[in-house]
C-alpha cells in the first residue's frame, strides 16, 4: 500500500499511555518506541542512543525523575508517540519537557499529532517546554496549542 492509499483508509485510531508504572509490554517495548522515533523524526532527530534514554527516562530507568509516553496506534501498529520527561524542578524550569513527537508520514496531515498533543498536555502535571528548530512545520501546531517563545536558548558543550 503507498502512502497515499494509507492516508485515505480509514485508521482505527486509538491512544495509550505509559509511564513508570504501566511500563512496556511486549508490543511496545522502550527499544520498539525509540526505533519509531528514530525512523520518524526525519531531519530533527537524534542518534538512537539519546532517543533510547529519554524514553527510559520517561520509565524511571536509573533512578531518573520520570515521566510518560504517549502512543498513537491503529489497531496495535504506532503511528506517532509524544515523550515527556518530568524535570523535577517548577518556575524557574517547567516541570516538563517534550522530548519528542513524531507520526508516520503514512499519517500526517489527519491531526494524529494534535491529538498526541492534546493527551499528553492535559496529562502532564505543570508547564511544558519543548525544544523546536525555527524551520520545523511542527512549529505551526505547538504555537496553535498555546506554546510561546521567551527564550532564546543557547547551549555550553564541554570539549
Amino acid at each position: 500500500m503507498n502512502s497515499t492509499e494509507k492516508m485515505t483508509k480509514k485508521v482505527n485510531y486509538k491512544e495509550k499511555v505509559l509511564d513508570s508504572f504501566t511500563g512496556t509490554d511486549i508490543l511496545y517495548t522502550n527499544n520498539k518506541i525509540a526505533q519509531f522515533l528514530y525512523d520518524h523524526l526525519d531531519q530533527y532527530g537524534d542518534k538512537k542512543e539519546d532517543i533510547l534514554r529519554a524514553v527510559n527516562y520517561a520509565f524511571k530507568k536509573h533512578e531518573m525523575k520520570g515521566g510518560f509516553i504517549v502512543l498513537g496506534l491503529d489497531d496495535d501498529e504506532i503511528i506517532g508517540v509524544v515523550v515527556i520527561n518530568e524535570t523535577g524542578m517548577s518556575g524557574y524550569i517547567p516541570e516538563n519537557i517534550l522530548v519528542y513527537i513524531a507520526v508516520n508520514s503514512d499519517y500526517r496531515g489527519q491531526g494524529i499529532g494534535k491529538r498526541l498533543m492534546e493527551t499528553a498536555l492535559r496529562r502532564a502535571k505543570g508547564a511544558v517546554a519543548l525544544h523546536v528548530e525555527p524551520d520545523n512545520p511542527a512549529k505551526f501546531l505547538y504555537e496553535k496549542m498555546g506554546f510561546t517563545n521567551k527564550y532564546l536558548e543557547m547551549r555550553y558543550q564541554k570539549k
